[in-house]
């Protein structure tokens, strides 16, 4: 893996043509042919919910984005569940708009990025978090906060392995077993179906065997919308490196996304010892990945660095009222660009939709970003999610007439 990042790190810096005209802030927009098909067909209480799986850094975890999305594509095309999360509460402070999680105390986490971070523990899957108990009763659970979300099935992802316990899984008042014990360590994702859309569903432990739980997903299995938010605070792109290949893979096609977007760029454009060589080759060396994992069939939407603020001077654009601009934050979001371009993936323009170049200290006078220049209030995250989805919304009705093709669970 370090010697294919080294190689493209160097091949990037190869000089490349100019990026081809974009419309607004939305470039290539025909590589998102298949999910903009799926997304005008889709209809509420009608066939299988469409699938949007977004990673990313905290922007993502925050929901305050995702969560303005989601709202406009499920007010338009119905409720497919609250997707994909991060099973129980990883951290303090964890936000999931539309559901409530919560576990008992006895979980231990493994994150992919941050101090909880363990190189030799359970493995890494696309929520970033794996939750490991080894007694008895411990639980982890979501109810949903308005009935809008509830679900009619749930898919949890674990891992297999050698003294592996057994856990119950309940949705309403149904109740499943599942044996996680095996031979080798392998991941496996369990889906459990009702007649009729339930509130709320839970994982309990049955015994003192080891039980890792990767992701925990609500669905609906008939129309609308589902939308995943799954962000590490603090993570960069490399460190999605750190999941496990065989976990990610399964994952992928349990959850069946339409759409991938990745978010990230704000930590790399901060980070002081990143070079945009450096930081372009494990783009394309995690992109590669991706596809590999997921199939060709799976469009990816990367979105560009935001603009963002710092108070350190050093190697930044003064924005003139103390807060500057990290100049390499601009230089990962021209490599996301260019890596968009040629890899045949769409990129969205975040900076460009926020104003360009100091739009964090506008954005902030107007309530939309909190005072550290970097996260946005629930406004400002609602008006970034207004401003994909109406991006993606006109990129459909351009596209009408391409085939819807297959998709569902």
């Amino acid at each position: 893996m370090l010697a294919l990042i080294g190689a493209l790190a160097a091949s990037a810096s190869a000089p490349t043509p100019d990026p081809a005209p974009c419309r607004a802030t939305l470039c290539q927009a025909a590589a998102l042919a298949p999910f903009l098909a799926r997304l005008r067909a889709s209809r509420p209480d009608d066939g299988a919910p469409l699938h949007i799986v977004q990673i990313g850094d905290s922007h993502t975890a925050g929901d305050m984005i995702t969560s303005g999305w989601r709202s406009r594509l499920q007010a338009r095309y119905g409720a497919g569940g609250r997707g994909v999360l991060a099973a129980g509460r990883p951290y303090q402070g964890y936000l999931t708009w539309g559901v409530t999680a919560s576990q008992s105390s006895g979980w231990s986490v493994n994150a992919m990025f941050g101090g909880r971070y363990r190189e030799d523990g359970p493995w890494l899957g696309i929520s970033g978090f794996t939750q490991t108990a080894r007694s008895a009763g411990e639980m982890l659970a979501i109810v949903t906060d308005t009935p809008d979300q509830n679900f009619d099935r749930i898919l949890v992802c674990a891992i297999l392995q050698p003294g592996a316990g057994s856990v119950v899984l309940r949705m309403g008042e149904a109740a499943e077993r599942w044996h996680l014990e095996a031979p080798r360590r392998a991941p496996a994702c369990r889906t459990m179906d009702v007649d009729a859309p339930v509130a709320a569903a839970s994982i309990t432990t049955e015994d003192s065997g080891i039980v890792s739980i990767a992701s925990f997903g609500t669905f609906r299995r008939e129309g609308g919308i589902a939308l995943s938010n799954l962000g590490v605070v603090g993570a960069q792109l490399v460190h999605f490196g750190r999941t496990s290949d065989e976990l990610v893979r399964a994952e992928l096609a349990a959850y069946r996304p339409d759409l991938i977007v990745l978010a990230f760029g704000t930590n790399e454009g901060f980070a002081p010892g990143l070079t945009a060589d450096g930081y372009e080759g494990a783009l394309r060396a995690q992109i590669a990945r991706i596809r590999r994992l997921a199939g060709a069939r799976v469009p990816i939407l990367l979105l560009g660095a935001p603009d963002a603020g710092s108070r350190q001077p050093v190697a930044a654009d003064d924005c003139g009222d103390g807060w500057y601009v990290p100049r390499l934050l601009g230089e990962v979001r021209e490599r996301q660009r260019r890596v968009a371009r040629e890899e045949g993936l769409a990129f969205w323009d975040w900076a460009a939709a926020m104003g360009g170049r100091c739009a964090a200290s506008r954005w902030r006078l107007a309530m939309r970003m909190r005072g550290d220049h970097v996260h946005f209030t629930r406004d400002g995250g609602d008006a970034i999610g207004a401003m994909i989805d109406a991006d993606l919304t006109r990129a459909a009705e351009d596209s009408a007439g391409a085939p819807a093709g297959e998709r569902g669970f």
